[in-house]
């Protein structure tokens, strides 16, 4: 068969648009929380330096409902160019699978890792009137106090409901878990001294430190929070089995052409490495990260691996 100039020329099209980037047009980004959020926030920051690298307008969606679970299905049905990405905690691809017996998505089946954006930390904090001042202190009443050794969490069912969990089983003291509705209400009732104890995120409590209104223990990082660099962690304190570590990242659908994938994550990395984003993640208590599509899929199927024995432990299911 004779291959004219015009048919090699339409063979080397076909090939290249197999292989380029599938992403054309606007970028838009679905985030599970109401605009104002703190998620919300960190990926406006973030999405704006993105339409630097990307050449292209990046706009922010907010899904909010279901503890950004309404997000997640939406990501699942979105088409796979490369025009739509989810931004989400951990909560919603490793905890929520761990814990609802019939979600609507698949994390690993229907979504695409594209980046790890910024690791986060919560705090042990404890009500002024707890008579402890250091964590084991702390243990040690909860040990001989029972009856009174509450301690709350923002959220049922989230990363700090089953640290709350592994501090008890860490250390064998029976801790009685109380869920609020939100990090407000339970930072509140710490500095009323309604709980004893609690734990909350370390952003959310560090204004409360200072002036004195509820005392922070320990950080659950493997390592301190610039925004209470006077607070040991966990890992410091020999208690290394109690250490959370917890993120913010990045998906596509599943099926986005890997190309693409890898175009935005290197779009998102180079916005969360620029001066700007890197100093307003730290002033949130956030971690930059940044990484391959390859690193936050590991990273989700280690933490699905460490956390699902103790949630599974907790006998906690949230949808009974």
């Amino acid at each position: 068969m004779n291959t004219t100039p015009r048919m090699l020329l339409a063979i080397l099209g076909f090939g290249l648009a197999l292989s380029a980037p599938a992403q054309e047009g606007p970028v838009r980004i679905l985030v599970g929380f109401a605009p104002g959020a703190s998620g919300d926030t960190v990926v406006r920051l973030i999405a704006d330096r993105m339409m630097t690298s990307l050449g292209t307008n990046v706009l922010v969606e907010n899904r909010a409902g279901a503890s950004g679970m309404l997000a997640a299905e939406a990501l699942k049905h979105a088409a796979p160019d490369g025009r739509t990405l989810m931004f989400a905690p951990i909560a919603v691809t490793v905890f929520a699978p761990l814990t609802y017996a019939n979600l609507r998505y698949d994390p690993v089946r229907d979504f695409a890792p594209v980046s790890l954006a910024a690791n986060f930390q919560f705090a042990l904090a404890v009500a002024p009137g707890t008579p402890a001042k250091t964590l084991h202190e702390y243990i040690a009443w909860a040990r001989a106090n029972p009856r009174q050794a509450t301690i709350g969490v923002p959220i049922a069912g989230g990363p700090s409901h089953f640290l709350a969990v592994m501090l008890a089983r860490s250390t064998g003291v029976d801790l009685a878990v109380v869920p609020y509705k939100g990090s407000a209400p339970l930072v509140t009732d710490l500095m009323g001294g309604q709980v004893p104890a609690g734990i909350p995120l370390v952003s959310d409590v560090v204004k409360h430190q200072q002036s004195g209104k509820v005392h922070m223990l320990a950080s659950f990082g493997s390592r301190r929070s610039p925004l209470a660099p006077d607070v040991p962690s966990v890992r410091e304190l020999g208690l290394a089995a109690a250490e959370g570590t917890f993120w913010w990242a990045f998906y596509a659908p599943a099926g986005t052409p890997r190309p693409t994938v890898d175009r935005l994550s290197t779009a998102i990395a180079s916005a969360i490495k620029t001066p700007e984003v890197t100093e307003r993640l730290l002033a949130l208590d956030l971690e930059p990260v940044g990484s391959t599509p390859d690193e936050l899929a590991r990273r989700m199927a280690e933490d699905a691996a460490r956390w699902a024995p103790i949630v599974k432990a907790s006998g906690f299911r949230a949808d009974q």
